[in-house]
């Protein structure tokens, strides 16, 4: 199994006095040259005076992106403790037991404009740079990371299945092979994730609770006793929440209950779709 996640906006950073970032320690080595360049160019961008501008971001995110400035000697964490978003949360992905975070470590990749992908062990300082951003040099990140995560992950994705969490922008940075290569490598099983609200027999696409969705699913996948390998697999796991509480709606306090779990085919060379629905 393949998970992956997209980073949590919000990001913790690592208690002073611990070590600094080492690029050379990062899951996919082969990345090391292309995030030592958007590092130095984030770096030259965010002392800009309209540093929060080019970046896409509010003026009431200053602070954060000054620390852009010197990521380099910036305190770091692992990822896992860095990304404290709501799917995050969700997952649990910093607390998990021995067995789930070998998992995790060995099949979770968190998508980054500044890193291309991370796992959860891979020690990072706390950034403010998303995918959708486009730097002087290095473009527009999508654009500038398609072709190295292609040659690194497709060959990790061969075989296996590939259960996506991801928003579009990230999405648009690697998408999972689903034919086989020309050389005869295998293709990958690509499930993407949607989030689903049933109300007076009526189903809507949920944006608000889908990030919380599908951080229960992503941690349920790594605790469980086996390991997803196929997209049957996953939709299995899905299966096994079925009845149970997702979330509690702050303000209403009404329980969101997972009601239904399916497996929809897609488009040719596109993904399936496993679809959770909520009432």
């Amino acid at each position: 199994m393949l998970l992956l996640l997209p980073p949590s906006e919000g990001k913790t950073p690592a208690p002073d006095g611990t070590a600094p970032l080492d690029l050379t320690t990062l899951a996919h080595p082969e990345l090391t040259a292309r995030r030592e360049q958007v590092l130095a160019e984030l770096a030259r961008v965010s002392a800009r005076p309209d540093a929060t501008a080019a970046l896409g971001v509010s003026d009431g995110l200053t602070e954060e992106v000054a620390r852009n400035i010197t990521l380099h000697a910036a305190p770091a964490a692992p990822a896992a403790e860095v990304y404290t978003g709501v799917l995050y949360a969700a997952a649990g992905l910093a607390a998990l037991p021995d067995a789930a975070a070998r998992r995790a470590e060995a099949s979770v990749l968190t998508f980054s404009g500044l890193w291309g992908v991370v796992a959860p062990g891979d020690r990072i300082p706390a950034y403010r740079l998303g995918m959708g951003v486009g730097l002087p040099d290095a473009g527009r990140l999508a654009t500038f990371w398609k072709p190295a995560l292609a040659e690194v992950l497709d060959a990790r994705a061969a075989g296996d299945v590939v259960v996506d969490c991801r928003s579009a922008t990230y999405v648009a940075a690697w998408k999972p092979r689903t034919t086989p290569a020309a050389d005869g490598t295998p293709s990958a099983e690509w499930v993407e994730v949607r989030v689903l609200r049933e109300t007076d027999g009526k189903r809507t696409v949920v944006s608000h609770n889908a990030k919380h969705t599908r951080g229960v699913l992503a941690g349920h996948l790594l605790r469980r006793e086996h390991e997803a390998r196929t997209s049957e697999d996953v939709l299995k796991a899905a299966q096994e929440l079925v009845g149970s509480v997702v979330l509690t709606e702050i303000g209403s306090g009404k329980d969101q209950t997972l009601i239904e779990a399916n497996l929809l085919d897609g488009k040719p060379r596109g993904p399936r779709t496993l679809e959770l629905v909520l009432a």
